[in-house]
């Protein structure tokens, strides 16, 4: 026995063991996940509001290239004219169907002498199908007066009000 002439003796542990419990590992892992659990969704939900920027430009591109076409034409064009060329016989608008990134489907519906309406459309099997009632944005032009709407991927009805998030810029 070790002679400790001041203090009562302390037996101390021959060795001493370093690293993590398991418990503490699992804890980590717990708090990994449900950080993750938080964070993924979210930054996907951001990932895809940064892409509708693809639709707006490519919406943009449309309405500027209508407007041009009214300028000498009766009418605005037809979603037959949008892809033919400014200088093509017959001549047509000179805009994509597809937006630069791919990530939508432009197309234009009900042409007339006094408005029309330029629809973005997610394309099917990338994130921006996920994009909840931003699947679908719109521009609708009535009488010279300007709409911005969304809508799902399904059913008919746009969102054309002032506080549609998915026009907030």
């Amino acid at each position: 026995m070790a002679h400790c002439p001041v203090t009562p003796c302390i037996a101390k542990p021959a060795y001493r063991t370093a690293g993590f419990t398991l418990i503490e590992l699992m804890i980590a892992v717990v708090v990994v996940a449900i950080l993750a659990a938080i964070a993924i969704p979210s930054y996907l939900d951001s990932v895809r509001k940064s892409r509708r920027s693809d639709a707006y430009t490519a919406l943009t591109a449309v309405q500027q290239a209508q407007e041009r076409w009214r300028a000498n034409n009766p009418s605005y064009a037809t979603n037959a004219q949008l892809s033919l060329g400014v200088n093509a016989s017959p001549a047509g608008l000179g805009v994509n169907a597809a937006t630069a990134n791919g990530y939508y489907n432009v197309g234009i519906s009900l042409p007339s002498n006094a408005g029309y309406t330029t629809t973005a459309v997610a394309v099917t099997g990338k994130s921006q199908a996920n994009d909840g009632n931003c699947v679908r944005l719109q521009i609708r032009v009535a009488d010279g007066n300007l709409f911005f709407g969304s809508a799902p991927a399904s059913g008919t009805t746009f969102n054309e009000s002032s506080d549609n998030r998915c026009w907030v810029r």
